[in-house]
């Protein structure tokens, strides 16, 4: 049983992020690159700027990843890390020797905490994305909207005992950000309809251009 929970919740906490590795980071080298980067230290967004630029410089014929896409991997790297030093000692703790809930805790901590993992990796995806597009049309009141979210979700974490107030509010934060985000990178709905058909290639992330 104790396997059984190990990796259903791994799966549940970092499934979406992995698939979202394979098919919209792993077939390109560079994002791969910029996506190692990521886990390893905080991206910058000049940083990344002075790299896009210095792309096209070495190369000219290769066409140089948008900020959009930059701010989408550096989003997908740094939620990754963040959900991994925030859960493998939970996970851990799940293979045993205990049970949980003798104490008169929650028998579903483990469950919990893998959907909370969840949405702080995909919620780092969006802010990524609404940070980098704040900083680029320089609306400060975007990179205060992203931090006060940023905290607010940091917050919740205190509410243990309340699981179920937690992670609705904290899904429907990540709606929330998550239509911004998708707002942001020139998303629309007939786009998005286009997108799921898979009869709109150029607006897929694999095939996205810098814009």
């Amino acid at each position: 049983m104790t396997a059984a929970v190990f990796f259903g919740c791994a799966f549940i906490a970092f499934g979406p992020a992995l698939a979202l590795y394979v098919f919209t980071i792993a077939m390109d080298p560079l994002r791969v690159i910029f996506l190692i980067a990521e886990l390893f230290r905080f991206a910058y967004y000049r940083l990344l700027k002075k790299a896009s630029e210095g792309l096209k410089i070495i190369n000219p014929e290769e066409t140089a990843p948008s900020m959009r896409l930059l701010a989408y991997v550096s989003g997908l790297g740094f939620g990754i890390m963040s959900g991994v030093f925030s859960f493998v000692n939970t996970l851990s703790d799940s293979l045993g020797p205990g049970t949980v809930g003798i104490h008169g805790d929650s028998p579903q901590f483990f469950l919990n905490s893998a959907f909370m993992t969840l949405v702080i990796i995909m919620l780092h995806v969006f802010w990524g994305i609404v940070f980098f597009d704040g900083c680029e049309k320089k609306k400060w009141y975007i990179l205060l909207t992203v931090l006060l979210t940023h905290l607010l979700v940091s917050t919740q974490t205190f509410l243990s005992p309340y699981y179920e107030v937690n992670l609705v509010s904290a899904y429907i934060i990540m709606v929330l950000m998550g239509i911004w985000a998708f707002v942001v990178a020139g998303g629309s709905c007939r786009s998005l309809k286009l997108c799921l058909l898979c009869q709109d290639k150029d607006f897929l992330l694999y095939n996205q251009r810098s814009r």
